[in-house]
């Protein structure tokens, strides 16, 4: 008798999401596929989080280098050989294991590389040559560049993000358009390299998503660094001039332009839905598929985690939604998505790591809060580091005292967002982390006092 399904679990995408949900299925007896159209592993090792982490913590070592002279240390003479830095890239993404299936087979899950389709509620097309049929599947392709509304020539030549992995050479001046995350952290990349930078956004500040105060420090920031900062701006328009680029934007009612050597496009991303969702029934909108608190789909079945669900966009999200979804395939589990100790994290100078909610996301919910900001230098680790770019804010109720949420911007301001995400998992008060002893002369006193004047 022919067997019905192929497979115990297909999973459509190899990065964050997919990619842990496949090592767990494998390795609890599930027979797996994994199906990958582009490079193994996804966005976070071959594109975002590995090989831009490694340049930024290059350039960030140089950046506070050139800046020791008021430590008493000579750097005047200090240069940087980008083709050797862009080496220190590749060893990183090396030794993470970058577009490596060897992980994934060696866990005993075929991996197979072409485009996956569902042809019905159990049936998956890779490419024109393959199908197979898999008992669960769980959808995982992630986002692709959003449509920017920008008119561009079709032989208009633009970067992505990802496309400042291939560069030769830093480019003497730069437009980046978007100044979310990704945006804001190559500006400070680039201005570090030397590059003229123009940063450009249709909202009123730098980091819109975060508290106001991380705009207004971070626009503090870029104008010390010499980044030209434009909000409230709308590019319009990309055109060819000469040699350079000019760049069309709309700002206080008129157009304006600039010619710059590279443009960079950090305009955000939308979920990959075109994968056939319509044949096997599976409800989605252009905002992502829909899924339930446990990851399922409209077919009981059928899974989705990480960008193409839409949302907030990281790999911690990305590996709870795995982690839950592939629970409930196993049948071991009643587990549910809970996001209140994820951290956003963008990765500049000084970090900014934000954990629950933020002020405005209070303010839309008409909801009573008590909130603190304190600077830095209310901690001696600012006097001793000369550090004074930033502050902690908390968030909690007006009664008890419960931590709602937290915007720290400074030095290691992921890793000091660590304490307040269990805090928030754990339903504890800032008067419980006032009372928890933390290392003196450290930053991580900036919880503990903002935590005793709240």
């Amino acid at each position: 008798m022919k067997k019905r399904f192929d497979y115990d679990l297909a999973i459509l995408g190899s990065g964050d999401a997919g990619g842990e949900a496949a090592l767990i299925a494998a390795k609890s007896g599930l027979k797996v596929a994994l199906i990958e159209s582009q490079k193994w592993g996804g966005s976070s090792l071959n594109y975002t989080n590995v090989p831009l982490g490694a340049l930024f913590h290059a350039t960030q070592l140089f950046r506070a280098a050139t800046e020791g002279a008021k430590f008493g240390l000579s750097s005047a003479s200090l240069r940087y050989n980008y083709p050797t830095l862009n080496n220190w890239k590749n060893v990183a993404m090396k030794r993470a294991h970058a577009n490596s299936k060897k992980d994934f087979e060696e866990a005993g899950i075929d991996c197979i590389h072409g485009l996956g389709r569902l042809l019905s509620a159990h049936g998956i097309s890779v490419g024109e040559q393959k199908t197979i049929k898999a008992k669960n599947i769980l959808l995982a392709t992630g986002a692709s560049m959003l449509d920017t509304g920008i008119t561009i020539p079709e032989d208009f030549d633009f970067w992505l993000p990802e496309n400042v992995l291939e560069m030769i050479r830093p480019p003497k001046t730069i437009f980046i358009v978007g100044a979310g995350p990704t945006g804001c952290e190559l500006a400070q990349f680039f201005a570090t390299l030397g590059t003229e930078v123009i940063i450009a956004d249709i909202a009123g500040r730098l980091l819109p998503r975060e508290d106001e105060e991380v705009g207004q420090v971070l626009d503090d920031v870029f104008n010390k660094q010499g980044i030209k900062v434009l909000t409230q701006s709308r590019v319009i328009a990309l055109e060819k001039d000469s040699v350079a680029k000019r760049v069309i934007f709309l700002r206080g009612g008129q157009e304006k332009s600039v010619r710059v050597d590279q443009v960079l496009l950090c305009t955000g991303s939308a979920p990959n839905i075109d994968l056939g969702l319509e044949n096997a029934g599976v409800k989605f909108t252009r905002n992502g598929i829909q899924v339930d608190d446990t990851m399922k789909t409209s077919q009981k079945h059928i899974y989705a985690a990480g960008d193409v669900v839409g949302g907030h966009s990281s790999t911690e999200k990305a590996l709870i939604d795995a982690r839950v979804a592939v629970s409930h395939i196993i049948g071991r589990s009643k587990a549910v998505v809970d996001y209140r100790g994820v951290i956003r994290m963008t990765n500049i100078v000084p970090e900014v790591a934000k954990v629950g909610v933020t002020e405005d996301d209070c303010i839309r919910a008409d909801r009573k809060i008590s909130k603190l900001v304190l600077p830095l230098d209310v901690v001696q680790k600012s006097n001793i580091t000369d550090e004074d770019r930033g502050f902690i804010k908390l968030i909690c109720t007006k009664k008890g005292g419960k931590l709602l949420g937290a915007t720290i911007m400074a030095p290691h301001a992921g890793l000091l967002a660590q304490e307040l995400a269990m805090a928030l998992m754990l339903d504890l008060t800032v008067y419980d982390l006032a009372r928890m002893p933390h290392l003196a002369n450290d930053w991580s006193e900036l919880v503990r006092t903002a935590c005793e004047r709240m």
